[in-house]
């Protein structure tokens, strides 16, 4: 027998749910858990939430919880039989049970789930942990939610299951799982944009110092508060001291950061050949063929290291607007970045304390390779955003893109490339043409760049007679080139401040 909560105690909340006041950001989120959890439907009994670890998933559940007074319970990397005497704990602790519950199965425990909180929300975190222990519970799940469907309630036990092991927590829903269509909501808790996180390291005023941080440490909210204990650059004249005190020293959480992302991930049995990929692309190496040649692998051998590391959310691939069969590879989380590329090649030194050393040595590769490229990125994200009100029209595509020029037997690079949808009967137009440096002033000759782009993607018929030429720097513009765009509408120019506004 299990107690019942009493329904006043944990009945649904009907009015709205106000988000604490110490959460920061996190407002889709918040809204979109409290409608789940204040929906009338009765098929609102089962959501997902998933992301990376480091994200605040934990920090964000448990403040829902507290505001809406749910059980929530946190699993441990430990044996089937350990996790149920835990739970049953957990659940007789806050139903008010002199003893444990006795509970010896997980068709068991979900039934005591459900006698003890009969309309109540239930918060599983770690849930890949309890799969790891029994792989049947997702199918002990779906049969509850299932006999709660045939039972026509109007209320039931709504269950919120949450984990960072990304591979794990896409397939819960995917293709034949048993969960597949028992789920009203998946919600996926990303890391801050570049906005979000300059405003939560308290850099929004410095442009320039807010790129070089999260060129590092990216949008995670743990990379602050855990990880370096709210340590943060004053000034750009204190990053690279910030730099050798915290990421490069192996006495902070953050020096090791980087290589147990990989390790967290199930899916990852071979360290060996994800590190080589992800070098590769840290290299500049963005295609598949030149990964593989990077690696020393045949391309065919690549395909399932990559589509484990972009279902773990730690590259992206994006498609080439100009070329339908070509793709580019990026890495999506910035440590990972840096460490392949600044730490990995001097990691001995490192770990024998000579971060100013190896810093010193390894600054204009961290420039060339890890902060150029991520400001392309950060252009790519601005256009996005904010590309229907610059453009004039929804961009459905943003990405990085190469043109051959065949009068040099070159190619140019186009780091802003925007496109609208289009049709199979007629390509989407294109909106705009982008260069992005960093560290350059850009002029005229950028500019005349883009225009011979412009002219080759024309004489190849595609829609380009509208571009827009747009350079994003990082470090200004010429006078020539200010005094030009000034005359011309269809040239743009995007500073540090105008991306941060």
């Amino acid at each position: 027998m299990y107690l019942r909560l009493k329904d006043s105690v944990v009945a649904m909340p009907t009015a709205a749910v106000d988000k604490p006041s110490w959460v920061f950001d996190r407002d889709y989120e918040w809204d979109v858990l409290a409608n789940f959890v204040r929906s009338g439907s009765p098929r609102a009994r089962l959501g997902v939430v998933s992301g990376r670890r480091r994200q605040g998933k934990t920090f964000l559940l448990r403040a829902l919880a507290e505001a809406t007074n749910a059980f929530y319970y946190a699993a441990a990397e430990t044996t089937a039989t350990d996790s149920l005497r835990d739970l049953g704990t957990a659940i007789a602790a806050r139903a008010g049970g002199a003893l444990p519950y006795a509970i010896g199965t997980w068709d068991e425990a979900i039934r005591a789930l459900r006698a003890t909180f009969p309309d109540g929300l239930v918060i599983i975190d770690e849930f890949p942990y309890l799969i790891r222990s029994d792989p049947s519970l997702p199918s002990l799940m779906q049969r509850a939610l299932d006999d709660q469907a045939w039972g026509r309630q109007e209320q039931g036990t709504r269950f919120l299951l949450c984990g960072s092991a990304m591979s794990v927590m896409g397939s819960l829903l995917a293709g034949n799982a048993p969960l597949r269509g028992r789920s009203a909501l998946e919600l996926m808790v990303a890391p801050f944009d570049y906005r979000t996180a300059a405003r939560f390291w308290g850099i929004e005023d410095d442009p320039a110092l807010a790129v070089l941080v999260h060129s590092i440490v990216g949008g995670t909210p743990a990379y602050r508060s855990e990880f370096v204990a709210d340590d943060v650059p004053e000034s750009r004249a204190d990053f690279d001291a910030w730099v050798t005190r915290t990421v490069l020293n192996p006495a902070v959480p953050l020096f090791r950061e980087a290589r147990y992302l990989l390790a967290e991930e199930t899916d990852i049995r071979e360290p060996a050949i994800y590190n080589a990929v992800l070098g590769a692309i840290a290299e500049g190496n963005a295609t598949r063929g030149g990964i593989a040649n990077y690696v020393g692998r045949k391309s065919s051998e690549l395909l399932h290291p990559l589509t484990v590391l972009e279902d773990a959310g730690l590259i992206t691939r994006a498609d080439d607007p100009f070329h339908a069969r070509k793709s580019q590879f990026e890495i999506t989380e910035p440590l990972i970045a840096f460490y392949q590329t600044v730490m990995r090649p001097a990691w001995t030194q490192l770990e024998q304390r000579q971060a100013a050393t190896v810093w010193q040595r390894q600054h204009a590769t961290f420039s060339a390779k890890v902060v150029g490229p991520h400001f392309e990125a950060i252009c790519r994200d601005w256009a996005a955003r904010e590309g229907a009100s610059v453009f004039g029209e929804f961009p459905a595509q943003v990405a990085a893109a190469t043109i051959n020029d065949g009068t040099g037997q070159t190619q140019i690079e186009v780091d802003v490339a925007v496109r609208m949808a289009g049709t199979p009967q007629e390509p989407g137009r294109i909106l705009s043409l982008g260069e992005a440096k960093w560290g350059e002033v850009m002029g005229i000759g950028h500019l005349n760049r883009l225009r011979r782009a412009r002219d080759l993607l024309a004489a190849k018929k595609e829609p380009v007679a509208d571009a827009v030429l747009a350079c994003y720097s990082g470090a200004g513009f010429t006078d020539e080139l200010r005094e030009l765009a000034a005359s011309d509408p269809r040239v743009l120019l995007v500073s540090l401040q105008q991306l941060y506004a």
